[in-house]
C-alpha cells in the first residue's frame, strides 16, 4: 500500500508538471503570433526548447502513470469478514462428509492401478513431453470423457450455459483476472504471440464480457467452461512428482458466475453446494475447508476448498475450489450491470471447479479400488461409460 501511495504522489506531481508546461507552451504560442518581427525569432527558439520540455514531461507522466497502475494491480482483493486469519496452514475444516474406507487388502496408488488397467501412462508421456505429463489411454480416456459429460449435464441442470473456452488469452485477460501478480511464475507465456496459456477457464470466462454492461435482472449469468489448463508448477520441486496429482496440463470444467453484488454471498454457497453434490455423486469421502485470508491469492475475497481422501497417502487432496472475487475482476475488466436505479455498477464474479479431471481420476481409482485390481464405477457415472459397473 505504501508503494501505491508513493506512486500516486509521483503520478500527481508528473501530471501537474506536464499540465503547467502545456499551458505555458499554449500561452507562448499565442504570444508568437502577436510578437514584433524582431522578437519572433527569439520566441520561436524558446518555444522550441519548451516543446522539448513538454515532450520530456509527458514521457515522465506516462512512466508515472504506468508505475501507478502496476502498483495498484499488486494490491489484492479485500478479504471478506468471516474468513479465518492466518496463512496456508490456518484453514478451518467446516465439515467432513463420508467415511474413508478401511481396506482389507494392500492399498495401491493410482499410478499402479492406472498402469494395470491400461488407463494412465506417465512413462511414455515423459518421453514425449517431459515430467508432469501423462497419457490417458483406453478406459482412462473414456473416464475423462465420462467425467466431463457428467459435469456438463449437472451444470446445465443448474442453469449454467456450457462453454468450450479458449486456452490462449491476451495479456489484458490474464492481468484483469489477477493471474499476473503473485501467480505470474505459474503462467506459461508465448512471447512470440503475446498470448498466455490459461491455468483455468476462469480467465477466458471472466474476460468474455470485458467492457460490457450485462443484464442481470433475471439473476446471475452462469457459464460452465471446459478447457485444457496449463501450470508451470513453479516452486513445487519434489512435491507430488509421482503420477498425475500435480501436472503441467490437465482438463477441467469450471463454473463461473456474473452476479449482482447483493447476491454474491448466496451464490458462493450455491457453487460450493454444487461442488459437494458432484463429489457425493462420485461417492468420494471429502471435507470442506475455509481458506485463511493470507492464502487467498490476489483476486479472491473468500474461498472454500473441497478435499477428497487419498487412501495411498492417508491424506486429504484438494479436488475443487470456489472463490468469491467480489468486484475485483469486474473493475479491472470493466464489467458492469445496472443497479435498481438504472445506474451502471460493477458486478461480482465467482468461480468454482466442478471437476478437475486428473485429480478426480486419482481419487476415483484409489477410493473405489478392489482386491482383484478392478475399480468400481460410481452409479452416477455408469451411464456415461456405457453402463459399466467396473473398470
Amino acid at each position: 500500500m505504501d508503494t501505491a501511495l508513493a506512486a500516486e504522489a509521483a503520478r500527481r506531481e508528473a501530471v501537474s508538471r506536464a499540465d503547467d508546461l502545456r499551458a505555458e507552451q499554449k500561452a507562448m504560442g499565442k504570444g508568437v503570433a502577436t510578437a514584433a518581427p524582431d522578437e519572433r525569432a527569439a520566441l520561436l527558439a524558446k518555444l522550441s526548447d519548451l516543446a522539448a520540455e513538454v515532450k520530456a514531461a509527458e514521457a515522465a507522466e506516462n512512466d508515472a502513470q504506468a508505475a501507478y497502475d502496476a502498483a495498484m494491480r499488486r494490491i489484492p482483493n479485500v478479504v471478506q469478514d468471516g474468513a479465518p486469519a492466518g496463512g496456508e496452514d490456518d484453514y478451518v475444516v467446516l465439515r467432513e462428509v463420508g467415511t474413508p474406507r478401511t481396506f482389507d487388502f494392500p492399498v495401491r496408488d493410482h499410478t499402479e492401478i492406472g498402469a494395470a488397467l491400461g488407463a494412465i501412462d506417465t512413462e511414455r508421456a515423459g518421453k514425449v513431453s517431459g515430467p508432469r505429463f501423462y497419457f490417458l489411454t483406453g478406459v482412462g480416456a473414456l473416464l475423462e470423457l465420462a467425467l466431463v459429460n457428467l459435469a456438463m449435464d449437472r451444470a446445465g441442470a443448474n442453469g449454467f450455459t456450457p462453454v468450450i473456452a479458449p486456452a490462449l488469452v491476451k495479456p489484458e485477460a490474464m492481468e484483469g483476472t489477477g493471474f499476473l501478480g503473485e501467480h505470474a511464475a505459474e503462467v506459461y507465456k508465448l512471447a512470440g504471440d503475446d498470448l498466455y496459456l490459461v491455468g483455468t477457464s476462469e480467465v477466458p470466462l471472466a474476460a468474455m464480457h470485458m467492457g460490457e454492461i450485462l443484464d442481470l435482472s433475471a439473476g446471475p449469468r452462469r457459464y460452465a467452461g471446459f478447457s485444457s489448463c496449463f501450470r508451470r508448477e513453479a516452486g513445487s520441486y519434489g512435491k507430488d512428482t509421482k503420477g498425475i496429482i500435480r501436472v503441467h496440463w490437465f482438463d477441467k470444467v469450471e463454473m463461473f458466475s456474473f452476479c449482482p453484488p447483493s447476491e454474491s454471498a448466496a451464490e458462493h454457497q450455491r457453487l460450493l453446494a454444487w461442488e459437494e453434490d458432484m463429489l457425493a455423486a462420485l461417492e468420494l469421502p471429502y471435507r470442506v475447508v475455509d481458506i485463511a485470508g493470507g492464502d487467498l491469492g490476489t483476486s479472491a475475497a473468500r474461498k472454500f476448498d473441497c478435499e477428497a481422501w487419498l487412501p495411498s497417502q492417508s491424506r486429504w487432496l484438494e479436488l475443487t475450489s470456489t472463490s468469491n472475487c467480489t468486484d475485483f475482476q469486474a473493475r479491472r475488466l470493466s464489467i458492469r450491470s445496472r443497479d435498481e436505479s438504472g445506474k451502471p455498477a460493477h458486478v461480482h464474479t465467482l468461480n468454482g471447479t466442478l471437476v478437475a479431471v486428473a485429480r478426480t481420476i486419482v481419487a476415483l481409482l484409489e477410493n473405489h479400488q478392489q482386491a482383484d485390481g478392478s475399480v468400481v464405477v460410481p452409479a452416477a457415472l455408469r451411464p456415461y461409460l456405457g453402463g459399466r459397473e467396473t473398470l
